[in-house]
C-alpha cells in the first residue's frame, strides 16, 4: 500500500509540472522573496510566509497563500488561503477566501467565497454568494438561492 501510495504521489507530482508547465517547487519569505515570481505558476509544492502566485497545482502549505489568476488545484493548508482565479480540491486554513469556482471542500473558522460554491462548507462562519452544497457552523450565508438567506448551525443549496 505504500509502494502504491508513493507511485501515485509520483505521478501526480510530474503530471502537475508538465500540464501546469510551471516551477515545481516554491519557497516563498514574503511576494518580493521567493523563487518563482508571483507571475508565474507551481506546479507541485509551495511553503510560505507570505507567497503570491498566478496559478499552484499540488500540496500549499504556508501562513499567508495565495493565488491570482489560476483555478489552483489540489490541498491549501495553512493560516490565510486566497485564491481569485477558482479553486479545485481542499482549502483548509483558519481564514479561506475565493473567488470564482469553487469545488471541493472549505475547512477553517471562517470561509469567504464570491462566485460559485459546489461543495461542502465547514467553519464558525461560512459565507457563500451562490451554492450547490451544504454550510455546517454556527452562521451560514448563502446570498442567492439557500434554503434560507442564513442560518445557524446549517444551510443548503442544490441546484
Amino acid at each position: 500500500m505504500k509502494k502504491l501510495f508513493t507511485l501515485i504521489a509520483a505521478v501526480m507530482l510530474v503530471t502537475s509540472v508538465v500540464l501546469a508547465q510551471s516551477s515545481p517547487i516554491q519557497l516563498s519569505l514574503w511576494r518580493t522573496i521567493q523563487i518563482v515570481p508571483e507571475a508565474e505558476a507551481v506546479g507541485a509544492f509551495r511553503l510560505s510566509i507570505y507567497g503570491v502566485n498566478s496559478g499552484m497545482t499540488g500540496l500549499d502549505l504556508g501562513i499567508w497563500n495565495e493565488t491570482r489568476s489560476q483555478t489552483q488545484v489540489g490541498i491549501q493548508w495553512g493560516i490565510v488561503g486566497k485564491s481569485l482565479g477558482g479553486f479545485t480540491g481542499w482549502q483548509a486554513n483558519t481564514i479561506n477566501i475565493s473567488r470564482n469556482m469553487f469545488e471541493g471542500f472549505q475547512s477553517g473558522w471562517v470561509n469567504h467565497h464570491s462566485g460559485r460554491f459546489s461543495g461542502l462548507q465547514i467553519a464558525i462562519v461560512n459565507y457563500a454568494e451562490t451554492m450547490n452544497g451544504i454550510q455546517i457552523g454556527l452562521i451560514n450565508i448563502i446570498k442567492s438561492g439557500g434554503f434560507m438567506p442564513w442560518f445557524p448551525l446549517f444551510n443548503f443549496a442544490f441546484d
